[in-house]
């Protein structure tokens, strides 16, 4: 005689509530599987402790704590004739001229260096190879001798003229006092950096997919604004990082005109310790001058860069300010507890 399915449940002792119940209370404190507990929750992942991590960790540590106490207690360093002249007048003088040195620098020589990349990527051939040729000879010279060749330029042109070609001179002027040392310095570094800067800018628009620009004339986009509101803000994504190394390598890159006698951040030193003969306490000054202007920059860049990547993530990491917060958040909860 077949049994009703809830007198069979009822009579069965693993399915009845009541047995049920006293495997609950039989069951140990502790003993309930991660299915039984509320939600699921599993238990937290807890990395491998490494003992080799640890360990590289100890020796770096120590390694820079013994270097750090060796520029500090080494009196050849004499830090109080560094703080000395750390703010003199020559110094900051010299400090003004390089970071005036490097904007306008960087600004010329992207102008002039987005007009490259424009000419190598039109369809006109001719342009395209200048463009190149241009690019060619300017990454091919060192710095150094482009400077020299730009100082002694009136060897070769005594005289700059504006004329009739073979014709009478309306205007013409002596080169030695046309071509200073500063506008020399200018003239060098524009046209060196112009070269790097075509190359990164180019890269930069190669890097938006074309898709992105058939889109836009699918949508009636003109060419301008296809360029300033799609082109542009995804390029950004790849020329920022290696514009803001260039910044800051031209940055340094400027202390090579003390040797056309411009009265930089690295020749204003140079005179101090040409009088005093304190060599090391004066390079210090301008060692430390470079290294804090130059970490502005680089966290201006970080948060340029931050600025430019939003969109191709689903969220941005913590800005350092907001991971101290948050340890201190996290610090101060623990504390409470």
């Amino acid at each position: 005689m077949a049994t009703p399915p809830d007198v069979s449940s009822s009579l069965d002792p693993a399915t009845s509530p009541s047995a049920a119940r006293v495997a609950a209370t039989d069951a140990p404190a502790g003993r309930t599987g991660a299915h039984d507990r509320p939600g699921g929750d599993a238990p937290p992942i807890v990395p491998r402790r490494r003992l080799g991590v640890r360990l590289s960790a100890g020796v770096a540590l120590l390694v820079f704590a013994m270097v750090v106490a060796s520029v500090v207690r080494n009196d050849a360093f004499q830090w109080g004739v560094v703080g000395a002249y750390f703010t003199t007048s020559a110094v900051l003088h010299g400090l003004w001229l390089t970071l005036w040195l490097t904007a306008v620098v960087m600004v010329l020589g992207f102008l002039f260096g987005t007009v490259l990349a424009v000419m190598r990527l039109s369809a006109n051939p001719v342009l395209q190879k200048l463009s190149w040729g241009f690019v060619w000879i300017f990454r091919s010279t060192p710095l150094l001798v482009q400077l020299l060749f730009w100082f002694n330029i009136g060897a070769l042109y005594p005289t700059l003229g504006l004329g009739i070609p073979y014709g009478p001179q309306l205007f013409t002027v002596e080169t030695v006092n046309l071509l200073g040392p500063t506008l020399t310095a200018v003239i060098g570094l524009t046209l060196h950096e112009s070269a790097y800067a075509a190359e990164v800018v180019r890269g930069g628009i190669l890097s938006v997919d074309p898709g992105q620009v058939e889109a836009a004339q699918a949508l009636g986009l003109s060419r301008r604004r296809t360029l300033r509101r799609i082109v542009v803000p995804q390029a950004m994504r790849s020329i920022v990082p290696t514009a803001g190394n260039m910044l800051i390598g031209t940055l340094k890159g400027t202390s090579i005109v003390s040797v056309l006698a411009v009265h930089d951040l690295l020749y204003s030193v140079q005179l101090v310790y040409n009088q005093n003969y304190r060599v090391i306490p004066l390079l210090m000054v301008a060692t430390l001058w470079y290294v804090a202007v130059t970490t502005v920059l680089g966290v201006g860049q970080y948060y340029v860069e931050r600025h430019y990547a939003r969109g191709t993530s689903r969220g941005l990491p913590p800005t350092p300010p907001q991971r101290l917060r948050a340890r201190l958040r996290a610090l101060t909860i623990h504390r409470d507890r």
